[in-house]
């Protein structure tokens, strides 16, 4: 990797901008402003307990908002305190990210750490530590060693956040912790939201053209948030640990919280092309990253491990596999993914629905499958192979599992069904992202929470599920080009998210139905290859079977289209109506656009740096959903296009300098 160039610089007060406090009396407030002094955090005693308030753009965006958390040994932290001395610095770094929307990262920010003493034994101190960047706003409760305090039983962590106005929300109401962060979104005003409903996160505020998201970051050994809505403001409620509903959280100390953040700005563009999240993040602790190789990958469950051959058997053995591993070798496509066949997972196992039975062993494949033939014939061919576990399989075996997939040559594997955010499910989660590491393997979590940044700290994360995405098409009608839009403007404001992308088979909605082999998608298929520049994942599915891919029109762009990226704009973007978005890598770009209506939009190439370009444009053909329109212009920085996207359509340019 690059080395990093750090530049730290504690500050007093009274020399640096950005901080401010009148005097050391804990009633009055420690204000703390954003580099470009746009953001402005200001916190205070008031009304007894600690509270905190944001103003963007002199716009009141949080407004008194109370801060407190409720351990079992000894209650409420919160009312009753006194404020130490704050302690400020600033930070101007620039690191490099190994997988990423974007590859060299300016880390700007102000920070102040602001000691919390309660006044009443056993005097416990916490620090409420704030950094402020021109892209939004963070904070984190840090629980030093201290004498008479050695472990901590959390119970609740109430921040709240006490939006000013009635903002539109575009937010996933959740029914318990037990989830795949799988559903529908709802749009809707703040005031219309029923108390204690959970509320996933990320989730979008609109402050009438003042845009603001809430998530965290940074997520070890801590429960997972939510938001519900208490007495009208939103407060954060964490997962419960398994078996109970007392606490969330244990711990010794020292430990952290992780980083609650608020993206904002009033550019809905700049959300995106935020990389808030890994700046939050610790630095990167692989020491050789040379074997991480993203990529685009084969997912034959989706389409029904379909084989065009007569003669071969499908099934879990050499040949399948043989047939998808020729298909990738002969299109440039990185992995092949060997998952199941028939309703049975690849490896040894008698429980029903892929859940690990009283006989599982996910080191010995079926009858009929022999791994290390397959992984030796995939590397002759220069393609990867990655496996599918279910995690509950895999965890009692996870040290002689990794051990055995590195000796076969597999190079990644997806973990499935995890389905909770408590700690003891996030510890795991980051475990098996370790230890993966230590084997050369990278990682897909699906039925995951979302991201939090951590493929800065351990790039062998390549995505996470937590959408209702294209695999639904295989049962059910709800996945729509309306809801790819609404996935777009909340979870991918997070990081990466697998979505099942390449059906090749498109229909309108009014023409949709339900096929579990060979699925239609909704929409057009512009759409579905924009969807490759719009969602960020650092390995993408090509989930359709070879002949569905090979002599059809759209596909070269498939096999083109990188999924890591130097750097990432956005050109245009409407909330649930449209996304026009630029990424670019090694100086070759690609633009994409969705939408769900009909629209007409012109594309501006003033983004590209000076000189001539090559522009493949694929656009909808009307009234053919799988129609392509493919035309090459010559375009520079000073030219516009005008392009129709048909309903639920898209299109995607494809940018080389000449």
């Amino acid at each position: 990797m690059k080395k990093l160039y750090l530049f730290l610089i504690t500050v007093l007060i009274i020399i640096c901008p950005g901080y401010s406090r009148q005097n050391d009396s804990s009633s009055q407030p420690i204000e703390l402003k954003s580099p470009d002094g746009q953001i402005i955090f200001s916190f205070q005693i008031k009304n007894d307990y600690p509270s905190y308030s944001v103003l963007y753009k002199a716009h009141s965006l949080i407004k008194d908002s109370r801060l407190s958390l409720e351990f079992k040994e000894t209650g409420e932290f919160g009312r009753g305190i006194k404020v130490n001395d704050p302690v400020f610095r600033s930070a101007d770094e620039s690191y490099d990210l190994v997988v990423g929307k974007a590859k060299t990262i300016r880390n700007i920010f102000h920070e102040v750490l602001i000691p919390l003493v309660e006044k009443r034994s056993p005097n416990q101190l916490i620090n409420l530590v704030v950094r402020v960047f021109n892209d939004g706003i963070a904070f984190r409760y840090e629980f030093p060693k201290q004498n008479g305090w050695k472990l901590l039983s959390l119970m609740s962590e109430n921040s709240t956040f006490n939006l000013a106005g009635n903002p539109v929300v575009l937010t996933l109401f959740r029914s318990d912790f037990k989830t795949s962060h799988e559903g529908l979104y709802t749009k809707l005003l703040l005031n219309e939201i029923k108390p204690d409903t959970l509320m996933d996160m990320p989730a979008l505020f609109d402050f009438h053209g003042i845009y603001m998201a809430i998530t965290e970051a940074e997520l070890v050994d801590y429960a997972g948030m939510y938001l519900i809505k208490k007495n009208g403001i939103l407060t954060s409620k964490l997962s419960p640990l398994p078996g109970q509903e007392e606490i969330c959280v244990k711990a010794g100390l020292p430990h952290k919280s992780p980083w609650r953040v608020m993206m904002i700005s009033d550019r809905i563009g700049d959300l995106f092309e935020s990389n808030i999240l890994t700046n939050l993040n610790e630095p990167c602790k692989i020491e050789d990253t040379s074997w991480i190789k993203p990529g685009k990958a084969t997912w034959p469950w989706w389409n029904g491990t379909v084989v065009g051959d007569s003669s071969i058997t499908p099934g879990n053995n050499f040949e399948t596999n043989k047939y998808y591993i020729d298909f990738c070798a002969r299109n440039g496509l990185e992995y092949h993914s060997v998952v199941e066949s028939g309703g049975h997972e690849w490896y040894e196992n008698n429980g029903t629905g892929y859940a690990p039975g009283t006989m599982v062993d996910v080191t010995k494949p079926v009858d009929g499958l022999d791994m290390q033939k397959v992984c030796d014939y995939a590397k002759s061919k220069g393609v990867g192979i990655r496996v599918w576990v279910h995690w509950a399989a895999l965890y009692p075996q996870l040290d002689e599992a990794f051990v055995q997939y590195e000796k076969w040559g597999i190079k990644g594997l997806m973990v499935d069904f995890m389905d909770r955010d408590d700690q003891v499910m996030v510890n795991i989660q980051n475990e098996i992202l370790q230890k993966a590491a230590e084997h050369h393997l990278h990682i897909q979590f699906h039925g995951a929470y979302k991201p939090t940044g951590m493929h800065r700290t351990y790039p062998n994360e390549f995505t996470r599920e937590g959408t209702l995405n294209y695999e639904v098409d295989k049962w059910d009608t709800t996945v729509t080009p309306a809801h790819d839009l609404n996935i777009v403007f909340t979870r991918l404001l997070a990081g990466a998210t697998d979505y099942h992308l390449g059906g090749f088979r498109a229909v309108p909605e009014n023409k949709f139905t339900v096929h579990y082999i060979k699925p239609l998608v909704m929409g057009t298929r512009c759409h579905m290859l924009a969807m490759y520049v719009i969602l960020e994942s650092y390995l993408s599915m090509v989930c359709d079977y070879p002949e569905a891919y090979e002599g059809q029109p759209g596909f070269e762009f498939i096999r083109e289209v990188p999924t890591i990226w130097d750097q990432t704009r956005v050109l245009d973007a409407k909330v649930s109506q449209y996304m026009i978005m630029a990424r670019e890598k090694n100086s070759i770009w690609y633009v994409g656009s969705i939408t769900d209506a009909p629209r007409d939009e012109t594309i501006s190439f003033s983004f590209l740096p000076s000189g001539e370009y090559s522009a493949e444009i694929f656009t909808d053909v009307p009234g053919n959903a799988n129609g392509v329109k493919k035309v090459t212009i010559e375009v520079t920085s000073d030219s516009k296009i005008n392009l129709h996207l048909d309903q639920g359509g898209g299109m995607v340019i494809h940018l080389s300098r000449k």
